[in-house]
This record gives C-alpha cells, structure tokens and sequence, in this order.
C-alpha cells in the first residue's frame, strides 16, 4: 500500500507558507528584539509540529513514527522558545540548532523511505539537508548576534518554505493524477 497517497498536500503546503512568513519577517526585520525573535521561532515551530503531527494521521508504518517524532520535537522546541524567552543568545542557538538537525535527518528518512513511491523526493532530501546544514552552522557559530541569526533563520525559512511548497504541489498533482489512490 502506497503510503504517499494519504498525505494532505495542503498541511505540506500550510507549512510552507509558515516558512515563508517565518523568512520574509527574519530577513525584512533582522534588528528585531531578541525577545520576539525567540516568539516568532516558538510560534513558528509549534505550527510545524501541530502540522506534521497533522499529517501522521494518514499515515502507517514506520513513517508515521519519523512524522510522530518529527512533530514533537517541533513542538518541544516551540514551547521551550515560549516558556522561556529569556533565555540567552547561546542557548536559544543550540535549540535552534538541534531541531534543525533532528527535523533535517528525519526528513532525510523520509525521503529515502518514500523514493520508490514518488517522482522528486530529492526535494525532501535536499530540505532535509538544508535543515542539517543549518543546525551545524548555529552550533558552528553560537557567538553570531541576534542580527545574523535573523538573516540565518530568514534565509533558511525562505529556502525551506520554497521547498516546502514544490513538495506540496507534487502531492496535489499526485492526487488529482491518482484520484481513485487519493481518496482518504
């Protein structure tokens, strides 16, 4: 049973947009206080989470167990960046830096585990990678100020929420392909 027929292309696409608005935000205002940054990334993450969490109800198997925990460890991290956002520039750093790596390689997962089922799964590949990428420069450069993160997160953001929406409109063509496969 092919388990991509029963993602929702529009929570893929839901996400997508979140990234997009989480980079134009970071990158149009990169002096922002840290506090809001901590709250832009805290809401941010928890709308990843409750989305990929989201999509783990459709589906089984051991990708469903890779979305479960993909989705919590977004939450944590959101609620960790709102519970406590006065937390220091390193610290914050580091949380941000380790979702990134823990999404990225579960992404990566994916990826590898759906590329028999669909066309383009270099796409989540590559967002997974990105993802890494990103996690190890944080940890590589903890001293970067509040500015550079922004610019970091917002390029980022915008380079995922892309990735994000191409992988989207590969599902909703999948479906509209595939109706009779699609039907939840």
């Amino acid at each position: 049973m092919k388990e991509f027929r029963r993602w929702r292309w529009w929570t893929v696409a839901l996400r997508g947009v979140a990234a997009l608005l989480l980079g134009i935000l970071s990158l149009f205002a990169p002096g922002i206080t840290f506090v809001s940054l901590v709250i832009l990334f805290g809401a941010y993450a928890i709308v990843d989470g409750v989305l990929s969490l989201g999509l783990m109800t459709k589906v089984r198997g051991p990708l469903r167990t890779s979305m479960i925990v993909r989705g919590l460890v977004s939450l944590a991290a959101g609620v960790l960046a709102l519970v406590f956002p006065g937390i220091t520039a390193l610290t914050l750093l580091m949380v941000i830096g380790a979702w990134a790596v823990v999404s990225g390689i579960f992404e990566l997962v994916m990826a590898i585990r759906l590329r028999k089922e669909i066309k383009g799964e270099w796409l989540l590949a590559l967002e997974g990678s990105a993802s890494i990428l990103f996690g190890v420069m944080l940890f590589v450069a903890p001293l970067a100020g509040a500015i550079v993160l922004g610019l970091w997160l917002g390029a980022y953001a915008l380079v995922l929420g892309g990735m994000l929406m191409a992988s989207s409109f590969r599902l909703r063509r999948y479906e509209h392909e595939h109706p009779e496969l699609a039907a939840a």
